[in-house]
């Protein structure tokens, strides 16, 4: 039976690379948490609120305003750990990209994260002005359709910030044929239109694909570095396994989870709010769920329920991995000499590509690995049965 194995330097590489992403990551989470709680003791949320108060007399606009700059706060604290990530890529040369270039998507990200949850943390202030006991519920039948939006509108808007794509078939309508062959046998037709090229050597040397999109905007992705290290029936596994999500509905049934989920955490939100200010808020000067700077006891709640709920959002993701694996070794099948073989060499190479540690810790993967093991991947893989 296959199994993922690296060189010996390698392996250390990958192992030490993959404790350290691991340690960066609840840190990342750990310190979004207690930055918050800090601020709130310090009292910066009602400083920032009277300060807005002197800025305008507008109840709503010192709502916004408060808001936003909570926002803007967290990131700047925020920083210096996305920074850490930066280097720990470039340390182990998963990224390419420069330090001005990265800044630059920084500032991005930080302009993306004002305008879309700004009026999301203000509503949650707003509303309970007008509906007391049940703005939590208005707030979600507002973001349902909001996320739908924005999965619709990513490919085409956001993600162009970032990367620069181009339909596959301007550079290699030959690879786009042997693509669409592999769709169609499955019975499924994917314009040409909807396959891009991802122009990801710029910044990367990792290898990736993946599916985005929803209805009109629906496309599968794949990292020019992908096309140019991997033999071509290993990438026809890789294009089999994003069909896989692209046929089995995956970003449908993510969006209904994710609205499952913030229903959940919406409710909750509204009540361990109501109970936190009524015990904290005297501490912290905040006078009710209605006062802007009660954004922060809100954050505070929305970091730790982010973290709390990881576990169960990447199970839900590693359950999609899989039935797109299993559907990629199948949609494989007659195309390749051994599908199974081909499966395990693909997952192999983009383990050792990007530097998947083969080391097991089940705590770890409960909580942090949105994949299966690559291990348990191709295991599965030589253990497929193919029609």
């Amino acid at each position: 039976m296959p199994a993922y194995t690296l060189p010996p330097a390698l392996a250390a590489k990958a192992i030490a690379f993959g404790r350290l992403s691991v340690d960066l990551h609840f840190a990342y989470m750990l310190w979004s948490i207690a930055a918050l709680f800090l601020l709130l003791e310090l009292g910066v949320p009602a400083r920032l609120r009277d300060l807005s108060a002197r800025i305008t007399t507008r109840p709503t606009r010192q709502t916004f305003l408060t808001a936003a700059a909570l926002l803007f706060l967290l990131q700047l604290l925020m920083f210096p750990l996305s920074a850490a990530g930066h280097l720990l890529l470039l340390r182990f040369g998963i990224s390419i990209q420069p330090w001005p270039s990265w800044l630059v998507d920084a500032a991005k990200s930080i302009a993306l994260t004002l305008i879309l949850f700004t009026p999301l943390v203000a509503g949650a202030i707003l509303l309970p002005r007008r509906a007391p006991r049940r703005w939590w519920l208005i707030l979600w039948s507002i973001l349902v359709p909001v996320i739908v939006l924005v999965v619709v509108l990513s490919p085409i808007v956001i993600d162009p910030l970032f990367n620069r794509f181009e339909p596959l078939a301007d550079t290699n309508p030959a690879l786009v044929t042997q693509l669409q062959t592999i769709a169609s046998r499955g019975g499924v037709n994917v314009p040409a239109s909807r396959i891009f090229l991802m122009r990801a050597s710029a910044k990367s040397t990792s290898i990736n694909a993946y599916v985005t999109g929803f209805g009109a905007s629906r496309r599968i992705v794949v990292w020019d570095t992908t096309v140019r290290s991997t033999p071509p029936d290993e990438l026809s596994f890789v294009f089999a396994h994003e069909l896989g999500h692209y046929v089995l509905g995956h970003i449908q049934q993510g969006i209904l989870f994710a609205a499952a989920l913030l229903f959940a955490c919406l409710w909750f939100t509204a009540r361990a709010s109501r109970w936190l200010i009524a015990r904290r808020g005297p501490r912290w000067r905040i006078t009710g769920s209605t006062d802007p700077a009660a954004a922060a006891v809100l954050l505070l709640l929305a970091a730790t329920l982010q973290f709390a709920t990881e576990p169960a959002v990447n199970a839900v993701s590693r359950h999609f991995e899989r039935a797109a694996d299993a559907y990629g070794v199948h949609a494989i099948h007659g195309l390749v000499p051994d599908p199974a073989a081909t499966t395990a060499r693909s997952l192999q190479r983009l383990g050792q590509q990007n530097l998947a540690s083969p080391e097991r810790r089940p705590f770890v993967e409960l909580w942090c690995y949105s994949h299966p093991h690559i291990a348990d991947r191709i295991r599965d893989a030589a253990n497929s049965t193919t029609p």
